[in-house]
């Protein structure tokens, strides 16, 4: 199945191409040029007998003389357009649907089954379920474990983690929180400010506290240090 859609996308996509080279080439070359050049000028020299800016006699001559150029233009073979019957386009139209099947078969896998939407929605699910039950765990123990003890700190931010996981940014800031009351850490402390940033949408005075902080502690070469002094300049 995967061949097929594969053939009829590639199908689809050089069609126009394909379309535009069955038909007649529309190339002007020199011939045509010249002849359009010539029209050109009778028409100017009519305009010229309209205004009175030559005479009768005048404009039938230069009238014959065009005329003549027109006929010897028109009898003339333009070598450019012969030369135009070959084109290289054609290769190309055919190379482009090989190299793309070469390239996927080398990064692509053919074999895999496919995934249907249902299912990967189901799979998504049922991971939020065992990741909201797991949150559920964690806050427990957390509740029996002594605020200011390493092994709580560690378990807020595991907790703050799962919560930024789920997307409750708010909640994964309340966690973070927790941890720095019992160690302050300026990554930890940027991140947390972060989070409250994203759950408000803007710039808290509380999220503008924890970012100064975290930039008076950090060294100079942490790596989100100007992502916090955007976020403080209002950027």
């Amino acid at each position: 199945m995967i061949w097929l859609a594969i053939l009829v996308l590639a199908a689809v996509a050089l069609a126009p191409l394909a379309a535009s080279l069955f038909r007649a080439a529309q190339a002007r070359g020199r011939r045509d040029s010249a002849l359009a050049l010539l029209r050109g000028q009778l028409i100017e020299l009519d305009r010229d007998l309209v205004e009175a800016r030559i005479g009768v006699p005048e404009h039938e001559a230069a009238v014959l003389e065009v005329q003549r150029r027109l006929l010897a233009e028109a009898e003339r073979a333009d070598p450019a357009l012969v030369a135009a019957g070959a084109s290289p386009v054609w290769f190309a139209l055919a190379l482009v649907p090989a190299g793309a099947l070469a390239l996927y078969l080398v990064g692509g896998s053919p074999e895999l089954p496919a995934a249907p939407l249902a299912a990967r929605i189901e799979a998504a699910e049922a991971r939020a379920r065992q990741e909201m039950a797991l949150i559920a765990q964690l806050r427990a123990a957390l509740a029996k474990l002594d605020p200011a003890s390493p092994k709580a700190r560690e378990g807020y931010v595991l907790l703050g983690n799962a919560e930024a996981r789920l997307g409750n940014m708010m909640g994964a800031a309340k966690a973070w929180q927790r941890a720095l009351a019992s160690r302050f850490d300026p990554t930890l402390a940027a991140e947390t400010a972060e989070a409250m940033t994203e759950a408000n949408g803007h710039v808290t005075p509380a999220a503008a506290t924890l970012f100064r902080r975290a930039l008076a502690t950090a060294p100079a070469d942490a790596p989100w240090r100007g992502m916090v002094e955007r976020r403080l300049g209002g950027g």
